[in-house]
């Protein structure tokens, strides 16, 4: 068996991340800007897309950033249309943008809810079906980043529960549908990753930290570089006979259901609950 160098593999694609201005998505970014990738990001307020862009550039990358909110559909073209115009045809296209609060069916709006359906499964929509006709075809790569709600019903999370189950589905469809173009589609679910804002929200204090940490089998948080070298792993040849694969990278979280971090979101939603009401 001959050796593979995965990060040279990244040198010179160009990899769009939308949603890529923090969190877990920018450290996505990150991991192939250190591997020679171009990266281009898009997120709703242009301060956050020049941050960005500066820690990408700081990263190794030729980096690029545009603001688009990923429920409008005309936005999110015309950002995807700018970054190939930039940086070239698109090789990797990745959708992370998300939201979320923790609350329980009959303590939110129907508004409330669409707007995560919105931003989750629309948005996730928006990026693949604009982004197809800005991508490097054949060979190129499509990774919707969900969430271990589109496999287990946790409490005080309907609307994330039923958006990333839809985002699962979609992408298992878009594999269906563009396989034969070419494109792979795939998905990861990230676990409880350490220092994202994600895990602030859901698990707030030490407490409901620990209590998400022996949640997981290897009792430890993920870090964002380890979701990062998943996705250059699916965009690698050594990925290219995988396509509709929806992966956890997780630490094991999802196996046993919600159970602590379950517990944990819930003990942080009941000490919230009286300044929400």
């Amino acid at each position: 068996m001959t050796s593979f160098d995965l990060a040279a593999s990244a040198r010179g694609k160009h990899v769009f991340v939308a949603g890529g201005s923090s969190g877990i998505n920018l450290g996505i970014g990150e991991v192939f800007a250190r591997c020679g990738a171009k990266v281009s990001v898009c997120s709703r307020k242009a301060d956050r897309v020049a941050a960005a862009v500066k820690a990408l550039e700081a990263a190794g990358a030729e980096a690029w950033g545009g603001a688009a909110d990923v429920r409008n559909y005309a936005e999110v073209e015309a950002v995807l249309k700018s970054a190939k115009e930039a940086r070239g045809p698109i090789d990797v296209l990745i959708s992370g943008a998300a939201g979320n609060f923790v609350a329980p069916a009959l303590g939110m709006s129907s508004n409330a809810f669409r707007t995560v359906v919105e931003i989750d499964l629309i948005g996730t929509f928006n990026v693949a079906r604009a982004g197809f006709e800005f991508l490097r075809k054949p060979g190129a790569s499509f990774i919707a980043i969900s969430a271990p709600q589109a496999l287990h019903p946790y409490a005080y999370q309907a609307h994330v529960n039923a958006a990333k189950a839809g985002v699962d589905m979609l992408t298992k469809t878009l594999a269906v549908e563009w396989g034969p173009l070419g494109v792979r589609c795939n998905a990861i679910i990230p676990g409880p990753i350490a220092d994202t804002e994600g895990m602030a929200r859901l698990a707030p204090t030490e407490a409901e930290r620990k209590l998400a940490r022996e949640g997981t089998p290897l009792q430890r948080y993920g870090s964002k570089d380890e979701i990062g070298y998943a996705a250059l792993f699916l965009a690698s040849p050594l990925a290219e006979y995988i396509t509709g694969a929806i992966l956890p990278v997780d630490g094991g979280a999802v196996l046993p259901g919600p159970g602590r971090l379950g517990d944990a979101m819930k003990q942080a939603y009941e000490k919230a609950a009286p300044r929400n009401r």
